[in-house]
């Protein structure tokens, strides 16, 4: 049987790109399949400092220098969603939302989506004032008073880039100390036109016209609730891997990430799993990248 592509790739941000640009080095036929756009998590970062040989990149311009690598190395691409993978043993068949396509390798790179609340409110005013990404949406908020959700150090890094756009940022935190990098914290801690609120929950959005102009917020060691005032207000809570999909082929733990060996091998053969989208200790671009490059070179020793 003649297949369509020897490696099918099921996502565009780093580890995937990478995967491809190592893949096509060798010569090996590939097809890069992406849903959104690429680039994935990065798309969603304002600023990267800690990418060797890089001392500073906005994410998006990272990404757009990496797909433009992949596409100058002869990577086939489309967008399209992945609604299934077929295992078929000798190959494997990637049912999407407009045709079939086959291949006998696949790695599956489709990383993480962000966590909601899953509050009163959230749903409704979502893209109404509500965002999951500062870089994306936060100029629609130059000169106003915003809130982000959470302690890490996406929200940590979000709330400094907001800080020099908006008025007032209010960082909302349910724990009592910040749980980013130590430099980040300092940075944030520096800013005149932040305010954080320890021991804090939102417990409900509000607004008029349909759009958010309100936030309520719970104290759980005051048990005390306030109403800030915020025009817009940003959510960094963690994240859900993308293996909805992948149900039928029982190779993701009990928290759904992919569980992967040492070469990025999933329980299936010919089925490998990189970045976000696997269950590992570090989630950084640098490692992301090295999944990536490890699961491409294992199927390039098979050929």
């Amino acid at each position: 049987m003649k297949l369509d592509f020897n490696t099918i790739i099921i996502g565009a941000g780093v580890a995937g790109m990478t995967s491809a640009i190592y893949l096509r080095r060798a010569e090996v036929t590939c097809l890069l399949i992406e849903q959104e756009m690429p680039g994935g998590q990065i798309t969603r970062t304002s600023t990267i400092e800690n990418y060797p040989g890089i001392k500073s990149i906005t994410g998006p311009d990272l990404a757009v220098d990496m797909f433009s690598q992949v596409q100058e190395l002869g990577a086939n691409v489309i967008f399209t969603k992945v609604e299934k993978i077929i295992d078929q043993e000798e190959y494997k068949i990637i049912h999407t939302s407009t045709k079939d396509y086959t291949c006998k390798h696949v790695i599956i790179a489709t990383g993480r989506s962000p966590r909601k609340l899953m509050i009163e409110g959230e749903e409704k005013y979502t893209n109404r004032g509500i965002s999951y990404c500062a870089i994306c949406d936060g100029p629609l908020y130059k000169k106003k008073e915003v809130a982000v959700i959470g302690g890490g150090n996406s929200a940590v890094e979000e709330a400094i880039y907001l800080s020099n756009i908006c008025t007032h940022v209010t960082l909302i935190h349910r724990k009592d100390r910040l749980t980013a990098q130590k430099n980040l914290i300092n940075r944030l801690l520096e800013r005149p036109n932040v305010t954080i609120e320890y021991h804090s929950t939102a417990t409900e959005f509000m607004g008029e016209d349909g759009h958010l102009t309100t936030i309520k917020i719970h104290n759980t060691e005051t048990k005390k609730e306030k109403q800030i005032a915020i025009s817009g207000c940003f959510i960094y809570i963690g994240q859900i891997p993308n293996t909805a999909f992948l149900k039928d082929l029982n190779i993701c733990n009990e928290h759904g990430y992919v569980k992967t060996n040492h070469l990025q091998e999933t329980p299936i053969d010919n089925i490998f799993a990189v970045g976000d989208v696997t269950s590992k200790e570090l989630y950084q671009i640098v490692t992301a990248t090295s999944d990536g490059a490890i699961a491409a070179n294992a199927i390039i020793n098979r050929q």
